[in-house]
């Protein structure tokens, strides 16, 4: 009897899948959420400042880039895009990894269980000399003079802990605490805080900022100082909606009054 040759052998069975897709870790999740609601702000943004420049009440958001001119607000917001989607890719680097993205401990000052009497000989340290930096090329904090790459900027958030970065993402895009959903900003507030950073830097520049747009305006004669103190009702309309909301679409008829210039 003639018998069908066994060719089962012949190839090789197919490699078990896995359909389980590796699971993101949780501070890495965590981040990833703000750092796409930062993105889908900044993207807004740029797509709809052109339009909002021409508005009276553009001012509050101009004033927190600390200027009115358009050139240099999209630079940074550019600059702020570039930064964010450069974490984006690092974080999901590291996630693919398996690995998480661990607190950084903040330092504190300790306290000597007793206080050196004028018997102990105390060590003599020669003073330390600074090692001078680098120099560093002209503007090189300035988008409009010195714009850096998507790999640079990948390069520099792998060097540095993940609140810094976060924080010049929040500078970039001059988020400040008026522009949030209250969760969103405490959640901004304990990511910068808990990996490596602080938002005293943040408040500080938004200061400083705001001073500068001020004499910037003075300059103006018919300068609009509704810029000062507007409020949540008039940033929610100038905005379009608050950070850490869902983005309103600028191209939707549908959200053309939350979008378009009051």
């Amino acid at each position: 009897m003639h018998h069908a040759p066994d060719t089962s052998a012949a190839s090789p069975p197919d490699p078990q899948q896995d359909h389980c897709a590796r699971a993101v870790p949780h501070n890495i999740t965590v981040i990833l959420h703000a750092v796409r609601i930062l993105l889908d702000y900044g993207r807004h943004l740029i797509d709809t400042a052109r339009q909002r420049a021409a508005a009276p009440n553009f001012e509050a958001i101009a004033a927190c880039f600390g200027t009115s001119n358009l050139a240099t607000i999209l630079a940074h917001l550019n600059r702020g895009i570039l930064r964010a989607t450069a974490l984006e890719r690092v974080l999901l680097a590291r996630a693919a990894t398996g690995r998480d993205i661990d607190f950084v401990q903040r330092r504190t000052t300790t306290t000597p269980d007793a206080e050196p009497t004028a018997f102990d000989p105390q060590p003599e340290h020669p003073p330390r000399r600074r090692t001078p930096r680098p120099s560093r090329p002209a503007g090189w904090n300035d988008p409009e003079l010195f714009m850096p790459t998507l790999e640079d900027l990948e390069s520099q958030a792998r060097r540095r802990p993940i609140g810094r970065t976060m924080l010049d993402i929040c500078l970039d895009l001059a988020v400040v605490p008026g522009f949030c959903h209250s969760a969103f900003w405490n959640e901004l507030f304990e990511l910068i805080t808990y990996f490596g950073s602080g938002v005293d830097k943040l408040m500080r520049e938004k200061i400083r900022r705001r001073r500068a747009f001020a004499t910037e305006q003075d300059r103006k004669p018919d300068a609009n100082w509704d810029w000062i103190n507007p409020s949540r009702d008039a940033l929610r309309n100038i905005l379009g909606f608050f950070i850490g909301e869902p983005p309103i679409n600028p191209l939707d008829p549908a959200a053309a009054i939350a979008t378009a210039p009051p």
